[in-house]
């Protein structure tokens, strides 16, 4: 029986065994084939091939900004928490909810330069609050 080599620089030889060594030695092949198989076969090797992968990054993205402004959103919330439970309402229905000030004005039976006015309380105890 004859046995291949294959060698990284190209190189190869074919040698001479006898057929027990030859078997012996494509049971050994095999065998670790089929680990090698075995162990790549539910997960992904952590090979180069992984750093030829593309990697998706969002240049548009200013950390820094989104960083203090999450810090700044922190800041606000706090202060809104601070405000009387009416007026914490109100800024919840208009910033929110997303509702007019004359939609709200009709649900409180007020009129609107009522609401307007409470937010205008609400904007000066905010900037009070926040400076």
């Amino acid at each position: 029986m004859k046995i291949k080599y294959v060698f990284l620089t190209g190189e190869r030889i074919e040698i001479e065994v006898s057929e027990g060594i030859g078997e012996v030695a494509l049971a050994i092949d095999q065998e670790i084939h089929n680990r090698d198989r075995r162990e790549t076969r539910r997960h992904e090797s952590y090979s180069g091939d992984n750093d030829k992968r593309e990697v998706w990054v969002d240049l548009t993205v200013d950390v820094e900004a989104a960083a203090v402004g999450k810090a700044d959103k922190e800041i606000l919330h706090q202060a809104i928490s601070r405000l009387k439970l009416h007026q914490r309402e109100l800024v919840w229905k208009i910033f929110y909810q997303g509702l007019s000030e004359t939609e709200v004005a009709r649900e409180r039976g007020v009129t609107q330069q009522a609401v307007s006015k409470q937010l205008k309380v609400i904007y000066k105890n905010l900037k009070n609050s926040l400076e």
